[in-house]
């Protein structure tokens, strides 16, 4: 089976437990089963009449109603695969020449929007194909409204449940993949109609749904078996040659009384065109390829949930897609204006991404030249400490002989005034002991002394005598500062 439109599920895990559940006009039908060590087990199975219609009540009270019931039988599991009623599907048929798959489907698509009586773009389109002579192909086309499929969704949801797959009840009752349903025209009584379904070749060349009406008579239940028979008789007379003669087995499905009424009408409509008739009342040993519950139910809830536990593909596949929250942003905000926004924003990322590239290229570059240097670096502060460590105690500055230079300058060339001794103490205070030949020529030294730069508060001590004189003076030396370690 190929989808017209190529939907790529996300792959899911694996489930161990499991809803199936089939709506059938009022009447909703249901099993929970688990699948421990290659067997399945039943754990809850039901069936209730559905006060509300799903298609015309509010979603939320049609999902209560249905959660209410779940609880009052038990049922706790909350993913399903549901069952939709034959009658929802729309079908048309065409015939495929031999092409390629990409060219298949497009001819499946415009055979779509030809053969269907609405716009193909509101129904959810599946297809199955079955070989004929030639290299050509019979392509059986379905679609199911895509706005049932949504409000089925908002029911599911509403009772607190997450559906895994939407399929038809009666391709798991009969899948078209196995080998024994090749040439098998499939019938499913339901509660207002039969589902008619025949399988050739791995695929579904026919798919119909018969409307009926249930006769009462007194406990009997009568089913129109003529009506059914003509119709189903009409519908193999409409397939290609080949695939009619291939049909060789009716198989039917249902309430025990009311299929063997129409297995009756058919044996006697049927069997002379050499068509064998079946009621189905059991599965068979290994239906799913695993061991079944003693006195498993026939019923298309039960199939599906049993087929999706074995992680057997449905023929038709009819759950929409769900997005990734990345597809849902990028649907949301896909217009000109708001990609010309991303667009500049992403240009921005890129250029602040290379500036800081450039940045840790530029951090890189300069951590290998320091790994180059380090070494070299490490050497020279250890000698650097050592330097300081045995740097000379002295004055760098030569404040001592700075201040005997300031006090050379201040006596005269001619000799008039002499120093005899010169005393500086602690690199600051100098006191000077000397000879003058009057009172005149040591004023003018001393003044001139006062004048040099760096000399304070110069004070004259002791005089004594007139002609010559001995004198004694001393001053603060303040000049620079020193580097003393």
């Amino acid at each position: 089976m190929n989808n017209i439109l190529k939907i790529n599920f996300r792959k899911r895990k694996r489930l161990t437990s499991l809803l199936g559940l089939t709506v059938d006009g009022s009447r909703l039908e249901g099993v929970v089963l688990r699948r421990s060590n290659g067997s399945l087990q039943r754990q809850q199975s039901f069936s209730v009449e559905l006060t509300l219609d799903p298609l015309t009540a509010a979603p939320e009270l049609v999902g209560r109603e249905i959660r209410n019931h779940l609880d009052s039988v038990g049922v706790r599991e909350r993913h399903c695969v549901v069952g939709l009623p034959s009658k929802w599907a729309l079908t048309a048929h065409t015939e495929l020449p031999p092409l390629s798959e990409a060219d298949a489907a497009s001819l499946l698509q415009l055979e779509a929007e030809r053969g269907f009586p609405c716009d193909v773009t509101t129904l959810q389109l599946a297809n199955s194909r079955c070989p004929l002579s030639g290299g050509k192909q019979h392509a059986t086309l379905v679609g199911i409204p895509s706005a049932h499929v949504t409000l089925l969704e908002q029911v599911l949801r509403a009772a607190k449940l997450k559906p895994v797959s939407f399929s038809l009840g009666i391709t798991a009752l009969q899948p078209p993949a196995e080998e024994t349903s090749n040439g098998v025209l499939t019938l499913v009584i339901g509660e207002r109609h039969v589902g008619l379904q025949i399988t050739c070749g791995g695929g579904v060349a026919a798919l119909r749904a018969l409307e009926i009406t249930i006769e009462t008579e007194g406990a009997r239940h009568a089913l129109p078996t003529d009506l059914v028979a003509r119709e189903t008789r009409i519908t193999l007379g409409q397939l290609p040659a080949e695939l009619r003669e291939a049909v060789l087995r009716v198989r039917i499905f249902g309430p025990g009384d009311l299929a063997r009424q129409l297995a009756d009408e058919m044996e006697l409509r049927f069997e002379p065109m050499g068509l064998e008739v079946e009621v189905v009342s059991a599965y068979t040993a290994n239906e799913f390829g695993s061991q079944l519950p003693p006195e498993a139910p026939v019923s298309p809830a039960f199939s599906l949930a049993a087929r999706q536990l074995m992680e057997q593909s449905p023929a038709f596949e009819f759950l929409p897609p769900k997005p990734t929250a990345w597809e849902q942003i990028t649907a949301r905000y896909s217009s000109g204006k708001l990609q010309t926004i991303g667009a500049v924003a992403a240009g921005i990322l890129v250029i602040v991404g290379g500036l800081f590239l450039f940045q840790q290229w530029q951090l890189s570059r300069l951590q290998s030249q320091w790994s180059k240097m380090s070494a070299k670096v490490k050497d020279l502060d250890s000698l650097q400490q050592q330097i300081q460590q045995y740097r000379p105690w002295f004055d760098e500055s030569f404040r001592a002989l700075s201040a005997l230079r300031q006090l050379t300058m201040a006596f005269p060339e001619d000799g008039v005034v002499s120093a005899k001794t010169v005393e500086i103490r602690e690199g600051e205070t100098v006191t000077c002991t000397g000879v003058a030949r009057d009172n005149a020529s040591l004023l003018r030294t001393l003044s001139q002394l006062r004048a040099a730069n760096g000399v304070n508060d110069v004070k004259l001590e002791q005089i004594r005598g007139k002609s010559p004189m001995q004198f004694s003076f001393d001053f603060h030396w303040g000049n620079g500062g020193g580097n003393e370690n």
